[in-house]
């Protein structure tokens, strides 16, 4: 077995030729955002309502609230049970009487009208919201099984563009990124949407 190994990569070093020297990446990109923090949310929010998603702004006092008015008014009636939130979600930011994930079986999640989570940051530029798989974000699941996703997004975790967005992240991470609701086309250029994940995106910008 060992030589019928050795064989075949000795073959493909052979059709790949002598080993070429690395080639040095010129890495010249723009990799920060100097743009004020006011200009920022207002191109995240121009971003996120293009793709159809909505966006509220409040205090970092209001969240909750907002939260909870940002449900009903995606949701219509509803009970306080039907939500499922990331179980690091701080505590003021929580609807009265959501359930926070308790590490259920993935398929169960299904049965929640909506989730509330957190998010590791935000990219301006592309309107892209990226979930880590943290406490406050929650595992991945628990973001593309309810028809209806609420992120609540701090101020200081907004920046420019990906580089700058990636910079803040741990690569090895199970990283989510949402652009807008889930939306596909067919072959007719037919828009529908809530067919991977989350019909309805709500994002609530605080701080």
């Amino acid at each position: 077995m060992t030589g019928a190994r050795d064989e075949v990569l000795a073959r493909i070093r052979t059709a790949l030729g002598p080993q070429r020297p690395a080639v040095d990446v010129t890495r010249d990109y723009r990799t920060t955002d100097d743009r004020p923090a006011a200009t920022l949310l207002d191109v995240l929010t121009d971003r996120l309502e293009d793709y159809r998603a909505t966006v509220v702004r409040c205090a970092s006092s209001e969240v909750a609230a907002t939260v909870a008015g940002a449900l009903r008014t995606a949701l219509g009636g509803h009970e306080p049970a039907d939500v499922v939130v990331a179980p690091g979600l701080p505590a003021d930011w929580r609807p009265e009487g959501a359930v926070a994930d308790d590490g259920r079986p993935a398929v169960e999640l299904a049965a929640f009208a909506a989730t509330v989570t957190g998010v590791a940051v935000a990219v301006a530029e592309t309107g892209t919201l990226v979930l880590d798989g943290s406490p406050r974000s929650g595992r991945r699941a628990l973001s593309l099984l309810p028809d209806c996703l609420v992120c609540v997004v701090e101020t200081g975790q907004v920046v420019g563009g990906v580089p700058e967005g990636l910079a803040r992240l741990d690569s090895t991470a199970p990283l989510t990124m949402v652009s807008g609701p889930s939306a596909t086309s067919d072959i007719e250029l037919q828009r529908v949407e809530g067919v991977h994940g989350p019909r309805t995106l709500v994002v609530v910008l605080t701080g």
